[in-house]
């Protein structure tokens, strides 16, 4: 947990320097749901270098909800003649509590993570990994990997379409390794992604809209 704390704050007290995580003054509304958690992201960008958000997340099958504070850094950015590439800084500090009758106190939690992209206008490779520190909830780490294929090149305005494939590794699951294939549509500000684990069947949802 000192440890996670730490990182966090040199996370916070580094954001001044970099690139935007959305533009300036935006706002970005994120829904994540998983084969482990349902998530919301509430976040803001005030400088072209980091976003502050409101996250909730429940951990479904271990009936507790973590509540946090989480700062996303973009570390560095890189733009090609067909490509960009970015990492991610993450991380968030709050307050885990019981859920579904879970009669556990409230506890301090935090979190830390890194995500990481490449992508041309027909090609993405992705990388997230996090590890979460829930106190007397437990503790749990993840990582993935996403490669996609779009089958065609829109311009600004039309609908994008991307077929992926995501495997996930959750060493405390009772399947450490499963594979979802995913569908991600996105318009202007909105996104949206649909795929079925075929491993541990659960269905994935995001959705992403920035304003």
């Amino acid at each position: 947990m000192r440890i996670i704390a730490g990182l966090l704050l040199l996370l916070i007290s580094a954001v001044g320097s970099a690139r935007p995580v959305s533009y300036v003054g935006g706002w970005t509304l994120i829904e994540e749901s998983n084969r482990q958690s349902t998530a919301a992201l509430i976040h803001y960008t005030p400088s072209p270098s980091w976003s502050l958000g409101l996250r909730s997340e429940w951990v479904r099958d271990e009936d507790y909800a973590i509540t946090s504070l989480q700062p996303t850094y973009l570390l560095k950015r890189w733009f090609g003649q067909d490509y960009q590439a970015n990492i991610y800084l993450q991380g968030g500090i709050g307050l885990a509590s019981g859920t579904s009758g879970n009669p556990l106190s409230s506890t301090t939690a935090a979190y830390a993570g890194v995500i990481a992209d490449w992508e041309t206008r027909r090609f993405f490779l992705g990388y997230n990994a996090r590890y979460v520190d829930a106190g007397h909830f437990g503790d749990n780490a993840m990582q993935l990997v996403r490669v996609g294929w779009a089958p065609y090149e829109g311009d600004t305005q039309d609908l994008h379409t991307w077929l992926m494939l995501e495997v996930d590794h959750r060493p405390e699951s009772k399947d450490p390794v499963s594979v979802t294939p995913l569908l991600r549509f996105f318009r202007g500000p909105a996104l949206l992604e649909v795929g079925f684990n075929i491993v541990d069947p659960t269905p994935l949802l995001n959705f992403t809209y920035r304003f």
